[in-house]
């Protein structure tokens, strides 16, 4: 590929802050209040990363390879409020430039990044309403608190989302959610045998105990669509749960129930299902928000010559800002993913297959200063530490890895 720069790549139509926030939001998403006019910004910045292929197996081409990397952007945000329909807009488009390209077998010198995401809800009345959440993304790296990846892939991969859904207050303390919830993953010629697509139908029934507290009864039912070596799939979600909020700047949702899970041609299983969010503003400088989510997932189970059918997840996320003056913001946070692959299938000649598990742990933390009106220096520097136990042969092995990554640029806001 000729060196030069290209700062972009395709980008699709998307819907939802909830959305494009993923498992932060399992509770409603009101921090939009008032209108704003579209606001531009842009960014460059250099990084280096001393592992940029952490999943290669040692003593093969691009195993712990340290390189360097230009990244540059472009994005757009613009929402506006009227009394019946609201809209949350927000694009981003760049590139990723290797000025030392990877030597994994596969890789190259450049990347596209793009993400897009729209949230539109309409009240037609007071008591119905419309709401249409959608989020498309193309990139390099995982997102950990989307909810699907642990390990970076050797090219860019595709994951969109579109949930749409209507609700209808029946009387001042009861109410529905009904929708239809779309989510798909593409990774392309890289890792095709992990690509699916999960279509999903829900309800939720919300009673109003008080002001500041709502329960909640959901059911679930989805259908995965796999590639690969993986059998598609049914699930069945029946949850309890609560959402409360403490104070205008508070807000608590907690899920828990069970997931009932089919699999075509291998084995089905039962497990207990839970989800929880909370975010907060704890005074007018710091802000935290975490998640947690255990469940049954279809993703990242198959590998050449075999499969597992299950595969039980935890996963947590914490993210904080912390705001020491007018000019000067902190960021961090950190996400903790644990996997129990088990049930494997063989799909060739290779006999038993073992269970499979990794416990993967990733900080970051990041700073944004202001120069001037519009002009923010930034920097990050992310930490990643991942062990895989058990397996057959390379599994476990391209699994266990340590990462740094740090970064330092500039971003315009106009």
């Amino acid at each position: 590929m000729k060196k030069q720069f290209i700062a972009g790549t395709m980008l699709l139509a998307s819907f939802g802050v909830a959305a494009a926030q993923g498992l932060y939001d399992i509770a409603p998403n009101d921090d939009a209040t008032e209108s704003s006019p579209i606001k531009w910004s842009a960014g460059l910045s250099a990084s280096i990363d001393d592992n940029v292929s952490p999943t290669v197996l040692p003593g093969t081409p691009g195993f712990e390879n340290d390189v360097t990397s230009v990244n540059a952007y472009v994005g757009a945000a613009l929402v506006s409020i009227t009394p019946q329909t609201t809209w949350d807009v927000f694009a981003r488009i760049g590139g990723i430039y290797y000025i030392d390209q990877p030597s994994a077998v596969g890789s190259d010198d450049m990347f596209g990044q793009g993400r897009l995401g729209v949230n539109w809800a309409h009240r037609v009345s007071e008591r119905l309403r419309f709401s249409s959440r959608n989020y498309v993304a193309y990139e390099l790296e995982p997102d950990y608190s989307y909810g699907f990846s642990t390990d970076r892939q050797i090219g860019e991969y595709l994951h969109y989302e579109s949930d749409n859904a209507v609700g209808y207050r029946w009387s001042e303390r009861f109410a529905t959610y009904t929708g239809v919830k779309v989510r798909g993953l593409d990774y392309g010629a890289v890792s095709s045998a992990n690509d699916r697509l999960i279509t999903s139908v829900y309800n939720q029934f919300r009673y109003r105990a008080s002001e500041q507290t709502i329960w909640t009864l959901d059911y679930r039912y989805s259908e995965t669509d796999a590639s690969g070596t993986a059998g598609d799939s049914t699930n069945h979600f029946t949850s309890l749960g609560i959402e409360h909020r403490f104070s205008p700047n508070s807000v608590l949702a907690v899920k828990a129930g069970m997931q009932m899970r089919d699999v075509d041609g291998g084995k089905s299983s039962d497990s207990p299902f839970a989800e929880a969010a909370i975010r907060t503003r704890v005074n007018e400088q710091f802000s935290l928000r975490s998640f947690a989510r255990y469940s049954l997932e279809d993703y990242g189970t198959s590998f050449p010559g075999y499969t597992y059918d299950a595969n039980s997840t935890l996963r947590v996320g914490v993210s904080a800002d912390y705001i020491v003056s007018p000019q000067l913001t902190l960021h961090a946070g950190l996400n903790v993913i644990m996997t129990e692959m088990e049930d494997g299938r063989v799909t060739s000649a290779f006999g038993p297959v073992p269970d499979l598990d990794q416990d993967l742990l990733n900080l970051y933390l990041g700073f944004s200063y202001k120069v001037n009106e519009g002009v923010y220096v930034t920097g990050s520097y992310n930490w990643t530490d991942s062990e895989g136990n058990n397996g057959r042969g390379t599994a476990a092995a391209s699994r266990t890895y340590e990462r740094n990554r740090a970064s330092l640029g500039v971003r315009v806001e106009f």
